[in-house]
C-alpha cells in the first residue's frame, strides 16, 4: 500500500467518524427539544415567561420598590443543582412549574447576563448528563423530578 492509498483510507475513516458524530449530535438536539422532529414536534409552540413582583412598603416615607432581584434560596444551590431542576421542569413543559423553577433559581426575571450565561452553559451541561436527561424523559418523571427537589 502507498503513501497515497494510507492518505486516503484515512481521509475517509475521518470522514465516516465526523458524520457519526454529526447523528450523535443531531439525535441529542432532538431529544432535548432544540431541533423539531418531523412527525413528533410542534413548531408553534410559544411559551412566555415573563414575571414581574411588585411590592410596596410605607413606613414614615411613601416608598414603592420593584422586586427583580435573584432568589435567596438560588445561591445555596449548585450550578448542577440548578441545571437539573431546569431541565426536569423544561420537559413538564408546564409554564407554571416553569416559573416556579426559574424563581428558585434565581432567575425569575430571565433577564441580565447571569440568565444569558446560565442559558449557554446549560447545552454543554446536558452534553454532559445524558443519563440525568434520560431519566426526566417525560413530562411525568420531569414533574416528579422538580416536585422531589424544589425545596431543597
Amino acid at each position: 500500500m502507498n503513501r497515497n492509498q494510507k492518505i486516503a483510507i484515512g481521509c475517509g475513516a475521518a470522514g465516516c467518524l465526523g458524520l457519526i458524530l454529526l447523528v450523535i449530535v443531531g439525535i441529542v438536539l432532538m431529544t432535548l427539544g432544540y431541533l423539531s422532529v418531523p412527525g413528533r414536534s410542534n413548531r408553534n409552540r410559544n411559551y412566555n415567561f415573563n414575571s414581574n413582583s411588585n411590592r410596596s412598603s410605607n413606613g414614615n416615607s411613601n416608598a414603592s420598590e420593584n422586586s427583580n432581584s435573584n432568589s435567596s434560596d438560588s445561591s445555596t444551590m449548585s450550578e448542577d443543582d440548578k441545571h437539573k431542576l431546569f431541565q426536569a421542569a423544561g420537559i413538564t413543559k408546564d409554564s407554571d412549574l416553569i416559573q416556579k423553577v426559574l424563581a428558585k433559581i434565581g432567575f425569575a426575571s430571565q433577564t441580565g447576563s447571569d440568565y444569558a450565561d446560565f442559558i449557554k452553559a446549560h447545552f454543554p451541561w446536558a452534553m454532559k448528563n445524558l443519563e440525568f436527561i434520560q431519566s426526566v424523559n417525560t413530562p411525568e418523571k420531569g414533574r416528579a423530578y422538580v416536585e422531589a427537589h424544589i425545596h431543597d
